[in-house]
C-alpha cells in the first residue's frame, strides 16, 4: 500500500470504513490518522499522517509470538492472528515499533451502548476474541476476492493506493519510484509493506 500524504485531508473515512467492515470493539482502531499543527500564526497548517499495520516482511510481532498465533499468510503476505492460538501475552505489542497491536481484555466485547448487543455487533464480534491481541487484517477476505481493502475504497481523495509490491510495473511500484516513497522507521529492519509519498 502507498499512502499519499499530499492527498490525505484527515477526514478519518479510512477509520470509519474499517470500523464498519470489521466492527472493532470500543477503543480499538486498526487504522487512524494522526494530525499535527505546524507553523506559527498566521501561517499555521495541519499535517495528517495515516497509520495502519505495515504487514512487515520481517514482522517483529510474528518473531516474538510464543505460540505462533501471529503468522504471515502465504497467499497475500498479510500478517494475521489465529485467536485460537493467542494467549494474550502481549509480546507482539511490545515488539511492534509502530504501536499497531491492540489487546482486547475480558469484557471488551461489551455493547457500545448500554443494553443488548446489536445485530451489527453480534455479526462483527465474530472477528474478535477477548483476552487476545488483535490487529489490522488488511481486509484479507476482500483481497482474496480481488477487491481493495475497505480503507482504500472509502478514501475520498485517493490518498491510499493498494497494489502488488512484487510487480515492478504495478501502480504502487511506479508511484514509489516516481515520488521517492519511503517506508516508516526503515531503520527498525522490519521491511514494512506500506510506503509514504509526499
Amino acid at each position: 500500500m502507498v499512502i499519499d500524504l499530499k492527498r490525505c485531508i484527515g477526514c478519518q473515512a479510512c477509520s470509519m470504513a474499517c470500523k464498519e467492515e470489521y466492527g472493532a470493539p470500543r477503543g480499538i482502531f486498526w487504522t487512524k490518522t494522526l494530525l499535527e499543527e505546524v507553523g506559527s500564526y498566521p501561517n499555521v497548517t495541519r499535517i495528517f499522517i495515516p497509520q495502519i499495520c505495515n504487514h512487515c516482511d520481517e514482522a517483529p510481532c510474528e518473531a516474538v509470538c510464543p505460540t505462533g498465533a501471529t503468522y504471515t499468510d502465504e497467499g497475500t503476505g498479510l500478517v494475521l492472528v489465529d485467536y485460537n492460538k493467542c494467549v494474550g501475552c502481549r509480546a507482539c505489542a511490545v515488539a511492534c515499533p509502530y504501536n499497531n497491536r491492540h489487546y482486547l481484555p475480558n469484557g471488551g466485547l461489551a455493547p457500545y451502548w448500554e443494553g443488548k448487543v446489536t445485530s451489527f455487533e453480534e455479526d462483527s464480534y465474530k472477528y474478535f476474541q477477548e483476552g487476545t491481541s488483535t490487529k489490522c487484517v488488511g481486509c484479507v477476505e476482500r483481497v482474496n476476492a480481488g477487491l481493495d481493502p475497505a480503507c482504500v475504497v472509502a478514501c475520498p481523495t485517493d490518498a491510499r493506493i493498494f497494489g502488488d509490491l512484487s510487480d515492478p510495473d504495478s501502480e504502487v511500484r511506479k508511484l514509489i519510484r516516481a515520488r521517492h516513497g519511503v517506508q516508516p522507521s526503515l531503520e527498525k529492519g522490519t521491511e514494512p509493506k506500506v510506503y509514504y509519498v509526499d
